[in-house]
């Protein structure tokens, strides 16, 4: 997909005085106008780093999958709910979950729909489990053809927070400074906790605040991240 095929309404609001995107060879990319001599930003599920971790994950030795009960839920239909470059989805989608990738930042999500369109060439059978589910999928009139049994959040931190700056990488950097903090984020825990059949999964650094003060039903804490899940049944936590 090019951005000549994403919506003309969608790409009229794609432009702006510090970001452009772009179609060139290797799929749709996002160039940071500021930074003239950065890499274009582009989401590839196909190759590199972030598709061999996909690759290699294993249920067991990944928090997020065990967070979001595949240790115990045959391949579940997962929301992610704040699908940003897609890496957490993929991890997912890899180990057998369907995910349906939510994302209102218009230049991000034609970034992912370009990704999406891609990984149909090159691994047919992984892209039927990873599709875009929409940029507004909390919103009180969406229903989803099939329900939710887990919603996944990653709201970005507060800017100043130390998980924030220790991002170094580059293209993280351009992340950080298109999407910026997402201030409504405690307003998104209701709205998942109403779409998620079996559980709702919050990444947050170690130290920060419970999502909208609501304390989880239990956590599963990884070397930089802890995942706090709040189970909307009444199956036991494990």
């Amino acid at each position: 997909m090019s951005i000549w095929s994403v919506p003309l309404q969608l790409a009229r609001t794609l432009m702006s005085t510090e970001f452009k995107l772009e179609s060139t060879s290797q799929g749709l990319a996002l160039r940071w106008l500021k930074e003239p001599k950065m890499l274009p930003l582009r989401i590839d599920f196909c190759n590199g780093e972030h598709a061999a971790r996909a690759a290699r994950a294993s249920i067991k030795q990944e928090a997020i999958a065990r967070a979001c009960g595949m240790h115990k839920l045959k391949q579940p239909h997962i929301l992610d709910g704040t699908a940003g470059l897609g890496r957490d989805a993929l991890v997912l989608a890899s180990l057998g979950a369907t995910v349906g990738l939510n994302e209102r930042q218009p230049e991000v999500a034609a970034l992912l729909q370009d990704a999406l369109e891609r990984l149909t060439q090159c691994d047919p059978d992984l892209a039927q489990r990873l599709y875009f589910a929409g940029s507004d999928c909390f919103a009180a009139n969406f229903k989803p053809a099939q329900p939710f049994a887990v919603v996944y959040l990653d709201p970005m931190y507060p800017k100043g927070d130390k998980v924030q700056r220790a991002a170094v990488k580059k293209d993280m950097q351009m992340f950080q400074q298109l999407v910026g903090t997402d201030h409504d984020a405690d307003a998104l825990l209701e709205p998942a906790l109403a779409l998620a059949t079996q559980r709702v999964v919050v990444k947050r650094p170690q130290h920060a605040d419970f999502l909208g003060g609501r304390k989880p039903t239990h956590q599963i804490i990884s070397k930089k991240h802890r995942f706090d899940v709040y189970l909307t049944t009444t199956t036991p936590a494990m």
